[in-house]
């Protein structure tokens, strides 16, 4: 396997992924337009199957296994949308799909996970190790274990969501990309350097958990606690190895946003824009409107990586804002 994936493997996995994938659409709102003085464009990956882009990476991986692998099985470990996602896959492939979850995953992903026909072995994620949970299941039973994000194949298929948009609305001056493990952010941040070499890229993270930031800064992986903050899918402690050799070099910078902007997001989504978006996909747009005043006149592009969030949680959250 590759160490670090580049623009070909990601026009390698749009064209092994694309009849599986749904036409996500690029929203635009006057509203933003206005606020921004500036031209934006919305990925809008809450509309994907599953609901998030993380379809798109499980697929590209799990296309790929051999007869071996695909009889031994996968094992995931997630919060919830690779797990759907991994789930989805496995099912559309005829192959079995263990996925390890953290005790306080959204019950909405751990319905939708159960759903696709996903076995689930819950965890506490305070006081264990996923991946060790997920070494042990693939040493007893043989499964093959696709992580999250520190994979070249997860990489290439996450690439593709930039790719899509690029081919869509044509060269962008920034993009503003939900930053978790990394996956999504080096796979755009390849289909940017090929497809809009100007266009300067920036992660965006979880205030409460900016162990992205913390790493571009000091030009090495740091490791933070699980970070406590309502954009689960960001909960991540590290970004993974075979990402950060490329947002190192390709990114811009990382940004973080608070719970209450993510909040403020969501609300703004609902109302104005008619859409459902997680916390976790409302990272891009909340740091590009912080910005916004060093953002005039310029062609944006932010992606909407989810939209899978509990209906109680979800109301409970816009109610917070009101």
């Amino acid at each position: 396997m590759k160490f670090t994936p580049d623009y070909n493997d990601i026009s390698a996995a749009h064209s092994r992924i694309k009849s599986h994938l749904n036409k996500t659409p690029v929203i635009t709102s006057t509203t933003v337009n206005e606020l921004f003085d500036a031209q934006v464009y919305f990925k809008c990956e809450n509309y994907q199957k599953m609901g998030a882009f993380k379809f798109r990476g499980a697929m590209n991986a799990l296309s790929q296994f051999s007869d071996e692998q695909k009889k031994g099985g996968v094992v995931a470990f997630s919060s919830g949308n690779h797990a759907q996602a991994i789930a989805l896959a496995a099912k559309l492939l005829n192959i079995s799909a263990t996925i390890v979850m953290p005790k306080d995953a959204p019950q909405a992903k751990v319905n939708a996970t159960k759903g696709y026909g996903g076995q689930i072995v819950f965890y506490d994620r305070y006081t264990e190790i996923a991946e060790d949970i997920c070494a042990q299941l693939v040493e007893k039973h043989g499964m093959t274990f696709i992580p999250p994000f520190n994979h070249p194949h997860i990489i290439a298929g996450q690439g593709t969501v930039a790719k899509d948009l690029f081919e869509e609305v044509g060269e962008l001056d920034s993009l503003f990309v939900p930053l978790g493990g990394g996956g999504l952010l080096s796979g755009s941040a390849l289909s940017a350097s090929n497809l809009s070499p100007k266009c300067r890229v920036f992660g965006v993270e979880p205030e409460a958990g900016n162990d992205g930031q913390q790493s571009f800064r000091k030009g090495e992986i740091v490791h933070i606690d699980t970070p406590k903050t309502i954009a689960d899918g960001a909960q991540t402690k590290y970004i993974g190895q075979y990402p950060f050799a490329i947002i190192r070099h390709l990114v811009e910078d990382i940004l973080t946003a608070s719970d209450e902007q993510l909040v403020d997001a969501m609300y703004f989504f609902a109302e104005r824009m008619k859409m459902v978006v997680e916390p976790t996909g409302c990272l891009g747009f909340a740091a590009a409107k912080a910005m916004r005043e060093q953002l005039k006149g310029q062609r944006i592009g932010i992606i909407v990586s989810g939209g899978n969030i509990d209906m109680k949680r979800y109301s409970e959250l816009l109610a917070s804002r009101v």
